[in-house]
């Protein structure tokens, strides 16, 4: 057993950058730095809930990724499947101990999300779609989370929305590009059910849907703050146009990498429009 697996299992970068969007919720939720230790709490639960997810789903997912994803600790043998799923139910207990710590409402989420996570890995993660709008819910609540951690929604509403639509659009076209270990372990995901094509245009209209939701805070009175969202809208719709052109694994790649990047441009998109 490697030690370092451990941190490597969680993913850590996707976890700081969970937490920091968890962060980035509560300021563009109250349009200035909010009470800074609500605010730590708030990137602790979201980074623990991110790090606990992703090794329970490693847990369920070892057989998947023997074939899509060889160089995982699970996989290569760093690190035993009993003690990983020990390691992520810790990390969730102590997330869901700093959630209390926040306010009701903040554990209650936390409890709901967690849950959630531990389900998609188990079962839902092989329902056709199911599983797509389940990440999605979980990233759009994430910065939702920080929103509530401060007591205020205000403009991270429109943001959580956002990220849901754009993560169900990353969703279905990262199932393009896993599909070959997919069929191995037998889930029922969209381009295995409709084929890559079909697949790629269901991706694409959420693609779609995003660029008009992104259009909502200009009704909220946002004005020129909502320019910082014309660069991530081009981005979105260029990962679109990758995967109607082409729904090869590369291609599949490159697009699901660019709409998680939007991810993350949105959030600091929505913090300029939240402060201006």
């Amino acid at each position: 057993m490697e030690l370092k697996a451990f941190v490597e299992i969680t993913r850590p970068h996707n976890c700081i950058l969970a937490g920091i969007v968890g962060l980035l919720g509560s300021i563009v939720a109250v349009g200035h730095f909010p009470d800074a230790f609500r605010a730590f709490l708030a990137f602790l639960v979201v980074a623990l809930g991110c790090a606990g997810g992703n090794t329970i789903n490693d847990y369920f997912d070892y057989e998947i990724d023997r074939i899509n994803r060889p160089e995982r600790p699970l996989p290569r043998g760093a690190m035993n499947r009993k003690t990983a799923l020990y390691y992520s139910l810790t990390l969730l207990f102590v997330g869901l101990i700093l959630a209390y710590l926040i306010n009701v409402w903040a554990f209650i989420l936390a409890i709901i999300a967690y849950a959630a996570m531990v389900l998609y890995a188990w079962k839902l993660k092989l329902l056709p779609f199911i599983g797509n709008l389940v990440v999605a819910g979980l990233t759009g609540a994430t910065p939702l989370y920080g929103a509530i951690a401060v007591g205020k929604i205000g403009l991270a509403g429109y943001l959580a929305l956002c990220a849901f639509l754009v993560n169900v659009a990353r969703e279905v076209v990262k199932d393009i590009e896993d599909v070959e270990g997919d069929i191995t372990k037998g889930a029922k995901t969209l381009p295995i059910i409709w084929g890559k094509k079909k697949a790629a245009y269901v991706g694409a209209v959420f693609a779609f849907l995003t660029v008009a939701a992104s259009f909502l805070p200009v009704k909220a009175g946002v004005g020129l703050g909502y320019y910082a969202m014309v660069p991530v809208d081009v981005l979105i719709l260029y990962s679109a146009y990758i995967i109607l052109r082409s729904q090869e694994k590369g291609a599949a790649h490159r697009s699901q990498k660019l709409l998680k990047i939007s991810i993350f441009m949105a959030v600091a998109a929505f913090m300029v429009a939240a402060l201006l």
